[in-house]
Parts: structure tokens; C-alpha cells; sequence
């Protein structure tokens, strides 16, 4: 029976343990201890040391060296620190190691030692530096918070949706606190320290003194204070060499242990009993190490999800076993063997000793078309680790234009950006790039790019239409497109050009584009508004009036309104205005003025080149039937039966109707045949129709 239980050793008075190797460790360590920052990720994740030389009186000689191991002791990363002093060390959910230092400026490291980014924690701790750092998690996130010189504290909860927030002035505070940490309530963090005997509770607005309750009398001064992992439950050590437990919310009391000690103790950790929901607190001194417990735990704690074990093993770079695990578990492609692949390619674009071109093989010939795996997020971590050839040969392989463009413009590739653009067929995409390229490129240079690329070239011209016009002249000008050109200038010249001389200064230049593109006919067309926009201000200038922007037509119709005859028969015979259309411009405008004596009077100026019709109709729409029947007499044969059912002679148009012997005629002036009165002009007719017919 001894053989059995030789290994195992006594811990207090009816617990048993005993040790054994599950692997080897093999710790490399050339520094003490002592001596270093030592920072231990969660969950058995790395741990990180770096030797603290600016603790020492004397400047160092050499730069320390940071290091990164496995929890197994395996070396990870190992690299010379050559930025400032650093303060505190800690792993953030992600494993991302955070590097608090002096001026304030916190350094985030990968798992491999690979820089990632840095950021500061404000002015006033760059001004007052940094005395004490912690790092934190939360539901949100990893946090930080700092002690400043000024004794004061500043944190942000989340570091990756960074938000600072300085904490109220603790009253009376001259000193360092004897020690202080990070609380969690009503989910917003909190800062406790401790100020000789009395303890102070720091939120956003306000700083409150608070009692433990049920301590111990007698204490001085509090030592060292551990908070659980899950921010329920408090410890806290006093120089009476007491340790007090309870909630973190310091409303209750678990447990108070007399430990005989009254050296503060090096750590002070919460952690649990196996096979128990018992809670216990581990003091470790110099040469010794106690644990007490008496705080049973009443929630489940969140274990690792499978996701987030799957994102440990692929920092790790253990890239089949996660796959290998993926397909165990029968994960769906995107959540597991996909996002895999995905990160091992994002590795595998860093390994600088393969050619471009063997690393964007390789990865395709694995990836292929994936579902839910994203080329052009890997070609964007191919770019950022200065490899610009292999990104673009990556992004050959993503068939979503849209991801495809923005990165080519990040990568300053323009021209291969707008190509990609006009393959996709996408508009918007096509003008993002445009707008790029023209910030980019000298006028010169984005005008040649244009001319190479019809496409692009034809939509730049719709954008300049609405929102650069002088773009577009530009444009016109480059490419020697006089016709546009002297359309341009037509619309300029009403569009932007107020005063009369301006206008045809405008027109002018378009008519001599319009020359220039052998348009004569446009010429001509523009000439001929340049002489009529003159005579317009001319006509204004001498009867008043609004002549201005009207029409031939209508500034013909408008002087003969005024009663000025000459000058509109004039303008006529100057602009070469046929009898025809200035007959019909003088028919209604004599009519609308109901000059009937002196409509009739121009009626038998001369013989009308328009007919007599068009008088019957003018007067009939102005209700005119007197005035209409003078002029039904004189209209032609052709035209006869039409003005007679004008004027509502109906038996008359009949007449006319069987004279001409015209069957068409017949029809319409039956179709106007209505009521009793009509009957027997229709009888006349049907007696005409069957004689006709007989012969």
C-alpha cells in the first residue's frame, strides 16, 4: 500500500496532493525573475518577460529583450526592446500583448512578437507619465488603466473601441496608493484603492469612501486587494496580517483569516478547488504560499468557446490540427475550415523567401473558391507586409469587383483599379475610381487616362455636366470636339451669362466651333440669334416691353400685338420668315386681339398663301361665326365642305358635297347630321348616294 501513496505530499490536515509530468518544459530563461515584468495570458495562453533595467539607479548598457513562451516553455518570439520604458505587461482576450510605458503610449504585440499598432492614453499622462498600470477584461473587452504622477487614474475599457476616460480626483491623495485594482460593476469599471486605512471607490462621476463590512479593528493601512475573475468576489490583505473575503460590491462578508503575516505578499489571487464550486484565495510570499477559502461561487463561469479555441490554435499557427478539428466537430465551411484556410493564407503571404507568384499558387491551389474565404482580405495583409506584386496577383483570384477596386486604389494602382471597375459594370464603382484618379493624377495625366478608356470617358462627361462644367469644356478642347464644344458654349451663354454682350460673346465662340467642325448649318442657326438677341434689346430699348429670349416667332406675334405691323413684316423679311408662317403669326394674333376689321383687311392684302380655312377655323375658336361664314365663301373647292360645317351650314356643305360627287364628303357632312332639323338634308343625300349608284 505504500508504494501507493509515497508520492503524495500533506496540504493542512486532511488534504492530500501530489505532483507529475504531463510534458516536459524546457525553460530557457537568461534572465531572473526578479528582475522582470512577467505577464501570463489567460486560459494557459503565452506568457511574456521583459527585464525592467530603467528600475535601476544606473542608465542600462544594453537594451533589454522581450520574450514570448508558450505556457509549456516553448520559445515563441524574442526581440530586442527599442522604444521607452515600460511600466506594466498584459494579454488582452485577443492574446494580443499590451506594453504600457512611461510617456504613455501603449505598444500591442502579436503572439509571435510581431508588432500590430500603439496608442496613447492622452496628453495628461504623456505630461505626468505613468506610475502604476493594470490591464483588465471585461464583457466588452481587454481595458487599461493608469496611475499618473499627478495621482490620478485614467482607463478605457474596451483598447479596441478606444474611449478615455479620466476618473475624479481622490481627496488628499499626496501618494501612491498602497494598492488599488479594477472593479466591474453594473457593467461600467471602477478603480478601488486603498489610503492608509480608508478605501476609496472611483466611477465616472464621483469618488466615495467605502467600508468593508465585519473587518477586523485595528488596521492601518491595507497591503494587497485580488478581485475574482468573474468581478464578484474581494480580498483584501491588512498590516494586521489579516485577509478579509466578500463581494466585490463590499456589502457582505464571507470569511476573515488571521494569517500571522504581516509582510505584504508578493501576489494575491482568487482561483477554484477542483471538483468544487468553492472559491479560494492563493497569498504568495517570498519562500511561502497559502491558500484560504471559504467562497462558495454561485454562477458558471464561460468556458472557451470552440471559436475562440479555434483562434488560439490558429495564433499558434497549428494550422491542420484546428482543421482537423473543424471537421470533427462538423463545423459549417465558413465558421470552421474556411476561416482556417483564410488565416493560414494570411500567414503564409509573410514568408518573404517564397516568389510572389509560388506564395499566389500555392494559396489558390488550396483555397480555390472556398466559400466564405476572401481573397482580397489576403491580398490587403499581403500589401501590408510590403508585398504589393503578390496582392495583386492575389486579387486576380477575387471575383467581387467591388472588393477588388478599393484596395488597387489603396495600392496606388489606379489605372488597373478603373479597368476592374469597368469590367464589374458597376457605375458607382466607375466614378469612385474617376474622382480617385483625378485627385491623384495632373489634369494632363487624368485626361490621357480618359482618352484611353471611352467608357470612363463617357460618364466623367454626364458627371462634369451636373457638377463641373469648365471640366468639361476642358475636355471638349483636349479632344479638338468643336461640335460639343459649341453646343457647350450655346448653354453657357444662357446659362451662365447675364448681361446682352456677354451672351453673344458666348455665341460667337460658338458659332466659330461650329465653323471649325464644318456644322454650317449650326453656324448660320447661331449667327442668326446673335443678330436677333440684338434686335431684340434694340426693340426694347426703343417700344419697351420683354422681347428678350423669345422666339422668332414670338417676337414677331409680340410687335404685332403692340400694333407695330412694319417693324414685325420687317423682322420677317430680315429673318427670312416664309408668307406661309407669317400669315398664320398675323391670323392669330389679329384674332387674339379681335381686330376683325383689320383681319379682314389683311385678308385681301393679297391672295392668302395659307388658304381661307384657317381664318373660318381662328374665328370659330374665338366663337367668331360671323366673322367665320365672310371667309367659308372665299375657301376653295377642296376645302368648302369643311368651312360650310365650320360655320354649321350643314345643308349647304350637303349641296357642295353632291356637286363634287365626293363620297367622302358625303359621309362627313352626314356624320353631322343631327335631329329632326337635319332630316331632310340626310334624305338628300341617300337620294344623291342610290342615283349615283344607278348609274
Amino acid at each position: 500500500m505504500d508504494c501507493y501513496t509515497a508520492n503524495w505530499n500533506p496540504l493542512g490536515d486532511s488534504a492530500f496532493y501530489r505532483k507529475y509530468e504531463l510534458y516536459s518544459v524546457d525553460w530557457d530563461l537568461k534572465e531572473d525573475l526578479r528582475d522582470c515584468l512577467v505577464a501570463a495570458a489567460p486560459y494557459g495562453g503565452p506568457i511574456a518577460l521583459l527585464r525592467t533595467p530603467w528600475r535601476k539607479e544606473k542608465a542600462p548598457s544594453v537594451r533589454p529583450v522581450l520574450e514570448i513562451y508558450s505556457a509549456s516553455g516553448m520559445p515563441l518570439a524574442s526581440f530586442l526592446w527599442k522604444s521607452g520604458p515600460v511600466v506594466s505587461l498584459g494579454w488582452s482576450a485577443e492574446e494580443e500583448l499590451l506594453c504600457v510605458q512611461e510617456d504613455g503610449a501603449v505598444l500591442v504585440y502579436g503572439l509571435h512578437g510581431d508588432f500590430r499598432r500603439h496608442f496613447s492614453m492622452g496628453n495628461e499622462v504623456l505630461q505626468n507619465r505613468v506610475l502604476d498600470a493594470r490591464i483588465f477584461h471585461t464583457e466588452f473587452g481587454s481595458g487599461v488603466a493608469i496611475l499618473t504622477g499627478a495621482h490620478r487614474f485614467t482607463l478605457s475599457a474596451n483598447v479596441g473601441d478606444l474611449k478615455l476616460r479620466r476618473m475624479p480626483e481622490v481627496p488628499g491623495l499626496q501618494n501612491v496608493p498602497s494598492c488599488w485594482t479594477i472593479l466591474c460593476q453594473e457593467r461600467a469599471a471602477h478603480i478601488l484603492l486603498a489610503v492608509g486605512p480608508d478605501l476609496y471607490l472611483l466611477d465616472h462621476a464621483a469618488c466615495s469612501a467605502v467600508t468593508p463590512p465585519g473587518l477586523a479593528p485595528g488596521v492601518s493601512s491595507f497591503l494587497q486587494m485580488a478581485v475574482s475573475f468573474t468581478y464578484r468576489h474581494l480580498a483584501l490583505f491588512t498590516d494586521t496580517g489579516h485577509i478579509w473575503m466578500g463581494t466585490a460590491s463590499l456589502k457582505e462578508k464571507l470569511c476573515e483569516f488571521n494569517c500571522n503575516i504581516r509582510a505584504p505578499p508578493k501576489q494575491m489571487v482568487w482561483c477554484s478547488r477542483p471538483r468544487s464550486k468553492e472559491r479560494a484565495v492563493v497569498v504568495a510570499w517570498e519562500r511561502r504560499l497559502m491558500v484560504v477559502g471559504d467562497a462558495p461561487e454561485s454562477i458558471q463561469y464561460k468556458q472557451l468557446t470552440i471559436q475562440v479555441l479555434l483562434d488560439r490554435l490558429v495564433l499558434r499557427r497549428l494550422y491542420p490540427l484546428a482543421i482537423q478539428i473543424c471537421e470533427y466537430l462538423r463545423l459549417p465551411e465558413v465558421q470552421g475550415v474556411s476561416r482556417i484556410l483564410a488565416h493560414w493564407a494570411c500567414y503564409k503571404v509573410q514568408q518573404k523567401d517564397v516568389s510572389d507568384e509560388d506564395v499566389a499558387r500555392a494559396i489558390n491551389q488550396k483555397l480555390g473558391d472556398t466559400p466564405g474565404v476572401s481573397y482580397s482580405d489576403i491580398a490587403a495583409r499581403a500589401y501590408g507586409c510590403g508585398r504589393t506584386e503578390l496582392a495583386i496577383k492575389l486579387l486576380e483570384y477575387e471575383p467581387r469587383s467591388g472588393e477588388q477596386v478599393p484596395l488597387l486604389l489603396k495600392m496606388k494602382r489606379s489605372k488597373l483599379a478603373l479597368n476592374k471597375a469597368i469590367e464589374s459594370g458597376d457605375t458607382d464603382l466607375v466614378f469612385t475610381v474617376l474622382l480617385h484618379l483625378k485627385n491623384e493624377l495632373n489634369r494632363g495625366d487624368f485626361f490621357m487616362t480618359l482618352r484611353n478608356q471611352p467608357i470612363a470617358l463617357s460618364l466623367y462627361r454626364q458627371y462634369c455636366k451636373h457638377q463641373e462644367l469648365e471640366t468639361l469644356k476642358d475636355l471638349y478642347n483636349q479632344d479638338d470636339n468643336h461640335q460639343e464644344l459649341g453646343s457647350f458654349h450655346i448653354r453657357a451663354s444662357y446659362a451662365a451669362e447675364e448681361r446682352i454682350e456677354g451672351r453673344v460673346a458666348a455665341l460667337q465662340t460658338a458659332a466659330d466651333a461650329f465653323y471649325k467642325a464644318k456644322n454650317e448649318f449650326a453656324a448660320k442657326a447661331t449667327e442668326d440669334q446673335m443678330r436677333l438677341l440684338r434686335l431684340q434689346r434694340r426693340l426694347e430699348d426703343e417700344l419697351g416691353g420683354q422681347f428678350l429670349d423669345l422666339s422668332l416667332h414670338d417676337t414677331v406675334t409680340t410687335l404685332i400685338l403692340g400694333g407695330q405691323n412694319k417693324r414685325a413684316e420687317q423682322l420677317a423679311r430680315d429673318f427670312r420668315i416664309p408668307d406661309k408662317r407669317l400669315w398664320w403669326l398675323k391670323l392669330t394674333a389679329l384674332a387674339d386681339l379681335e381686330e376683325w376689321e383689320e383681319l379682314e383687311k389683311f385678308s385681301k392684302s393679297k391672295k392668302s398663301p395659307i388658304g381661307y380655312l384657317p381664318f373660318v377655323e381662328i374665328c370659330m375658336k374665338q366663337h367668331n361665326k360671323y366673322e367665320a361664314k365672310k371667309y367659308a365663301s372665299r375657301v376653295g373647292p377642296e376645302q368648302k365642305v369643311k368651312a360650310l360645317l365650320l360655320v354649321g351650314d350643314v345643308a349647304q356643305a350637303a349641296d357642295v358635297a353632291i356637286e363634287h360627287r365626293n363620297e367622302a364628303e358625303l359621309s362627313l357632312v352626314l356624320s353631322h347630321c343631327t335631329g329632326a332639323t337635319d332630316g331632310p338634308t340626310a334624305d338628300k343625300i341617300q337620294r344623291a348616294r342610290a342615283q349615283a349608284q344607278k348609274k
